[in-house]
């Protein structure tokens, strides 16, 4: 990447200037900040390395769902066309590399930003570096204290647009906790650390490096504050550390990466005029990789045969008979939902045939051997695409006892068109499981492969996806089988037309409004995902 532009006093001749409040002090005297001798140290706080997508437009005990949605990563082939721009900080340890990037992630104002700190993939310690860790004589400050394997594949697949589990790094003990943190849906990564640069694989992956140059002083002062409010250390043992590891390992492995960076920010968070650069260049290079999906859905796939993968359940006088009430426009709220769960029930027990079986043999009350068959494969998920997918949740469980359910919540932007990923909560271990994804129209298409594209990222198989539909539109079986053409797809009714504002003909109407009793919007498409009925 081309260096970026000098701005108003970041480069001085040559140099790099530190500018201070004019008080004298940069950062506050070493007593103040220190606790007294015989004060007692407060109880240690259990802290650990974090790594947080931000900014969320509603934070509860169970869920987060953001303020603006994810816009597809991925072109009308289902296959990724984007990858996620990541931003390395670098500098040396309490330079302010974490007030840099929430202060971008700040200016910057987009959903779907994760910050991924080096500090969560420290190695895991022996015993007897355990010991040494202890004693502040194990250097934390040295590349071989990093698992930069882990980290470059972590990384790599988190800018491929996949699901990741990072590791919790705990400082109090030195180790990894049990459980790890699972992040997916960057947009935008900020990576930091103090070798953020001393990896030749892991600088192949940063779009853009920032290098944050703080006072030797101030560093010390703010490490002090940090290792002994925060880490439960002394005042004798990080001192120690600090002399013996993180100055040397300064000079020798951190300063010298800063001739790597596209662009060095002095004074970190408080240095404004270069963070509003950096947010600028940001919002460059991703309006460059914004894509439209629903457009091409639209002009694609016209005449062409119904794919193999496609499933329609037979039209028998019931079936046509339940289509010819829900479709009615003088159907009764209650007559909708009654002939509409009938329908779905016939649907997932239709799609539960195309599930892998195998042979079991059990013995009869009568002692005689029958030989039946049973599912073959670890478990079944279903996954319903909020909020009209949710709809169908009864039916598969009456049918899947014990089933496990995920939900995705996506939405059309009314500006762009396109759809956008807000939400998704899926099971633990989702990638080992079949998967009947759920929604009850489909129109273009385009929603259904949003949510396949999350499936898949998730390292669920494409050929252990059945998307379950009551009605679709041809074209959204053409976009989604030629995207993803190990997708068995199963529906009750194919539509030949959609129009111009990608209502399914003849149709159906809303199915989420019918069904809830909701207002249908003026420019409402049978894509739309509307927001969840909580």
């Amino acid at each position: 990447m081309n260096s970026l532009p000098s701005y108003s006093g970041a480069r001085i001749s040559g140099c790099w200037t530190l500018r201070s409040d004019g008080s004298g002090s940069t950062e506050g005297s070493l007593d103040r900040l220190l606790p007294t001798v015989g004060s007692g140290l407060s109880p240690r706080k259990r802290t650990t390395s974090q790594c947080k997508s931000e900014p969320p437009l509603l934070r509860t005990s169970k869920r987060t769902i953001y303020t603006a949605g994810r816009p597809p990563w991925y072109n009308e082939h289902g296959t990724q066309s984007k990858e996620a721009f990541v931003i390395g900080l670098c500098g040396g340890s309490a330079s302010g590399k974490t007030t840099v990037a929430r202060k971008i992630i700040e200016a910057l104002d987009v959903p779907w930003v994760v910050l991924l700190s080096m500090d969560s993939f420290y190695k895991v310690l022996s015993p007897e570096e355990q010991i040494q860790a202890a004693n502040s004589d194990y250097n934390f400050d040295h590349p071989d204290a990093f698992d930069f394997d882990l980290l470059t594949h972590t990384l790599r697949k988190l800018k491929q647009g996949k699901s990741v589990k990072i590791p919790v790094y705990d400082f109090t003990m030195h180790g990894r906790q049990k459980d790890w943190k699972t992040v997916y849906g960057a947009s935008v990564i900020i990576f930091e650390g103090i070798m953020s640069f001393a990896d030749k694989e892991l600088l192949k992956l940063l779009d853009m490096k920032i290098f944050v140059e703080t006072d030797s002083d101030i560093r010390l002062v703010r490490r002090l504050r940090r290792d002994i409010t925060e880490r439960g250390r002394d005042t004798e043992g990080v001192i120690k550390q600090y002399n013996k590891f993180v100055k040397p390992a300064f000079e020798q492995y951190i300063e010298p990466t800063m001739r790597l960076a596209d662009i060095v920010v002095p004074r970190g968070g408080g240095n404004m005029v270069a963070i509003d650069l950096i947010v600028q260049h940001v919002h460059s290079q991703l309006e460059e990789r914004e894509l439209s999906v629903r457009a091409a859905l639209a002009s694609a796939h016209q005449a062409q045969p119904l794919p193999q993968t496609l499933s329609v359940l037979e039209s028998t006088p019931q079936v046509r008979g339940m289509h010819t009430i829900i479709r009615n426009k003088e159907t009764s709220r209650d007559e909708f939902i009654f002939y509409s769960k009938r329908l779905m029930r016939l649907l997932i027990e239709r799609a539960l045939s195309f599930l892998p079986s195998q042979v079991h043999i059990v013995q009869t009350p009568q002692g005689e051997d029958y030989e039946g068959r049973t599912f073959h494969g670890k478990r079944i998920t279903g996954v319903s695409i909020l909020r009209a997918g949710e709809t169908m949740e009864p039916a598969l469980r009456a049918v899947c006892k014990d089933v496990r359910i995920g939900k995705i919540l996506i939405q059309t932007n009314q500006d762009t068109g396109e759809p956008e990923l807000h939400y998704l909560r899926l099971p633990k271990d989702i990638g080992e499981d079949h998967v009947i994804l759920m929604d009850c129209t489909v129109s273009t298409g385009a929603a259904a492969m949003m949510a396949v594209r999350v499936l898949l990222d998730h390292d669920v198989q494409e050929d252990k996806i059945l998307l379950v539909s009551l009605l679709m539109a041809e074209m959204g079986v053409h976009s989604v089988a030629y995207a993803f053409p190990q997708v068995k797809i199963i529906t009750t009714a194919v539509d030949k037309k959609v129009n111009d504002v990608f209502h399914i003909i003849p149709g159906i109407g809303n199915f989420g409004d019918r069904y809830f009793g909701t207002d249908a919007p003026p420019d409402w498409s049978d894509d739309d995902m509307d927001e969840p009925s909580y």
